[in-house]
């Protein structure tokens, strides 16, 4: 298949807000494809190559995509581009910049403009058309004619959709059905719903654990024997980088198993650090990340994944007692309450709500479980916006956000495009081009006097802004048309939400 009939699709898919008519549009898609060229296609419009990370960087990329003049027709075929994907892969060493850089101006060279721009998103990761997992998963079901229930457990215990799919298109829900839970492959992790409150997370009534919600890095241990895998949350094998952990799981009383849990780094009395120090030491396998495990999918032999939590509780604890995160079994919202804020003031994030007869949901964000955490809100100064992508393109979208500094000015302190309703983009993009100062690229400086209402998780040291700290998990909640820039929150403000233990630099002059 020509890779402009898949680019054609990602702008139909991107062009319409209707999720039954993406789901058509890619399904269409997928039934064309022949079988060498499933896994290809589907893991790209899923937005990622099959390869995963290919080693080039977002700089390299735009420079050699810019110096490229685009073919004049459409020559290029999806595995012309996995073969190229895979070459990028492979080189290493000296001169290997070089090298990737030639390999990508070849590619660049037979792409048409369109083509180009798409692997461009593609291989920086900002291939945004409106379908996410969830609609390419759906998509391939309606082409392979497999119930999508089958086909999203499936992929949730094989661990790739990419691949999955091939097997839905090969040989349909017979094919499906052989798929199960193999130790020493991981496992797409169940994941949490929220709530604003542990009252809402009680809603419907019935018993439920509440356990500490943990600011880390998930992780999934697989034994078999004398053999031992760690994952992480997007299915990478992180073993060797992190020993202490491996030791622990080799030193439990079972021989087959899979345990779900999260590391994070600590300090003083076991007290969390911050996220971004915790992924530094991970990735540096540092042996001070201590371990907590909260779930068990599978024991000497028998899956646990639809067995109620309290009996995977149990098996959990067979395991690994003394390090299962702690947690409250109750039917009262004020335990519940009172259980969050003792956490919170133990450092951690938040809880985690689970009804105590919920299957383990693996690859789903499911209602069972329910993240409750406290937010705060800051009015913040907007100093520019970029132009979106794919849905958004025509719209002022991911603006740059800044707080009041010392000298009555700005500090900038963070980015967001999450949180807008397309009523919310069309008046943000009119009222930001009124008050343009001047273009970079897709960047739109304007003069900062409007003040939008910003929710965010935390704040976490940075050097990379002026104010020494950048927000975490930000999304808009509205515009303050009642307030001055004048009025915004200031960035000692901010700054005050470090830990104590947690130093940002010095204010930039």
């Amino acid at each position: 298949m020509l890779l402009a009939e898949v680019v054609a699709t990602s702008q139909l898919v991107a062009g319409t807000p209707a999720r039954g008519a993406k789901i058509a549009a890619l399904a269409a898609l997928f039934s064309r494809l022949d079988a060498d060229e499933v896994e290809i296609v589907v893991a790209a419009l899923a937005g990622e190559p099959r390869q995963g990370k290919v080693g080039v960087g977002w700089a390299t990329v735009a420079a050699t995509a810019d110096t490229v003049a685009p073919a004049a027709g459409p020559t290029l075929r999806v595995g012309d581009v996995d073969r190229t994907f895979t070459e990028l892969q492979a080189v290493s060493g000296a001169g290997s910049g070089a090298a990737r850089a030639a390999i990508l101006t070849d590619l660049f060279a037979r792409a048409t403009g369109e083509e180009a721009s798409f692997l461009r998103r593609l291989l920086t990761g900002e291939l945004r058309h409106g379908a996410l997992e969830g609609v390419v998963a759906d998509a391939v079901a309606r082409a392979a004619a497999v119930p999508p229930d089958r086909l999203r457990r499936a992929v949730m215990l094989g661990g790739n959709l990419a691949r999955v799919a091939a097997l839905a298109l090969h040989d349909g829900a017979d094919g499906l059905a052989a798929v199960g839970l193999e130790l020493l492959r991981p496992v797409q992790p169940m994941l949490a719903a929220t709530a604003s409150s542990v009252e809402e997370a009680f809603a419907g009534g019935g018993g439920f654990s509440v356990e500490w919600k943990l600011d880390g890095a998930r992780i999934q241990a697989h034994r078999s024997g004398e053999a031992i895998r760690l994952f992480t949350r997007s299915l990478n094998d992180v073993t060797t980088r992190l020993p202490a952990v491996a030791a622990m799981v080799g030193a439990m009383p079972g021989t087959r198993f899979v345990l779900d849990g999260e590391v994070v780094g600590t300090g003083q009395g076991e007290r969390p650090e911050m996220f971004q120090d915790t992924m530094s030491r991970f990735s540096a396998g540092g042996p001070d990340l201590a371990v907590w495990w909260f779930d068990c999918l599978h024991l000497d032999g028998i899956d646990l994944l639809d067995r109620p939590w309290t009996e995977r509780r149990h098996a959990l604890e067979r395991l690994a007692e003394d390090r299962s995160v702690p947690m409250v079994v109750t039917d009262e919202a004020q335990v519940g309450q009172a259980f969050l804020d003792a956490a919170v003031a133990a450092g951690q994030e938040g809880v985690v709500v689970k009804a105590v007869d919920s299957t383990y949901e693996a690859g789903r964000r499911g209602q069972a479980w329910k993240k409750v955490k406290p937010v705060r809100t800051f009015d913040l100064i907007v100093l520019a916006a970029e132009w979106g992508h794919g849905r958004r393109r025509g719209w002022l979208s991911n603006l740059h956000l800044g707080a009041r500094s010392p000298d009555g000015g700005a500090v900038m302190v963070g980015k967001t495009f999450k949180g807008m309703t397309d009523d919310l983009l069309r008046w943000q993009t009119d009222r930001l081009l009124a008050l343009e100062t001047g273009r970079d690229g897709i960047v739109v400086h304007v003069r900062p006097e409007l003040v939008v209402e910003v929710v965010v998780d935390g704040v976490q040291v940075s050097p990379r802004y002026p104010g020494g700290v950048a927000l975490r998990f930000a999304r808009i909640r509205r515009y303050r048309t009642d307030k001055n820039a004048d009025e915004a929150d200031v960035i000692t403000d901010l700054r005050a939400m470090l830990p104590h233990h947690e130093a940002a630099p010095p204010l930039a002059p």
